[in-house]
């Protein structure tokens, strides 16, 4: 079948709500969240903006869907003995997932109409936390100080202007050392100069951010035990 024929074939689909969330997910992905729009989402299915409203109600039911769809992506922590290991799979799994969709980030913790994915995402790491241990309001801090780390974390990565160690070492040498004299940024400069010079990889500040996190929670875990 060439590529013509399966457009025709793809278009020729009946639409349904699955079919409308996931397009409005590529079309975040491939263009920004900005882009989204009932008009263009109609366009990109090759149907009319008001036959959408048959499936999605309107725009934030719309957002409500494909923030779900991000959701579902994310590794659930499992309920096991060791919860750092449970909590620290799920953490590093949506970053991966925020990296594939980076206009979600903002997102993610302001729908007040969650999908089911969003809910089992919850709740999977909030049990996680009460088996292991945590009262209900450790838990809640614990989730908010995850949360926190994990989203803000991947906002500054998805702004950052390089993509990996070798950019980094590249932008250092050519863009940041040559604003950066020595006599008057004596510790910028030797901590650039150090970093361009090493194996330092910016990617391994995540999971180092993120053990001091878990080890902190297990420190007040521990603490509180009667």
């Amino acid at each position: 079948m060439d590529a013509n024929s399966e457009r025709g074939a793809e278009a020729s689909t009946p639409l349904s709500r699955e079919k409308v969330v996931r397009q409005a997910l590529a079309l975040a992905d491939s263009e920004g969240i900005e882009a989204l729009s009932m008009r263009r989402l109609g366009q990109e299915l090759n149907a009319g903006a008001m036959s959408l409203y048959h499936h999605v109600r309107n725009k934030e039911e719309l957002l409500d869907g494909i923030v779900d769809l991000v959701f579902a992506e994310i590794e659930l922590p499992e309920s096991q003995d060791d919860w750092r290991a449970a909590m620290r799979g799920r953490a590093v799994s949506a970053r991966e997932v925020l990296a594939r969709h980076p206009w979600a980030i903002t997102l993610m913790a302001s729908r007040t109409a969650p999908g089911p994915a969003n809910l089992r995402h919850h709740e999977a790491v909030t049990a996680c936390l009460r088996r292991a241990g945590f009262s209900i309001r450790m838990a809640t801090h614990a989730n908010w100080l995850l949360d926190s780390y994990v989203y803000g974390f991947a906002l500054q990565e998805a702004s950052l202007p390089f993509a990996d160690a070798e950019e980094l070492a590249d932008m250092i040498h050519e863009v940041f050392l040559p604003q950066l004299p020595p006599e008057e940024y004596p510790y910028l400069n030797e901590s650039a100069t150090e970093l361009m010079q090493s194996d330092y990889d910016p990617a391994d500040e995540f999971t180092y951010g993120l053990s001091l996190i878990l080890h902190a929670l297990e420190r007040d875990r521990l603490s509180a035990k009667p």
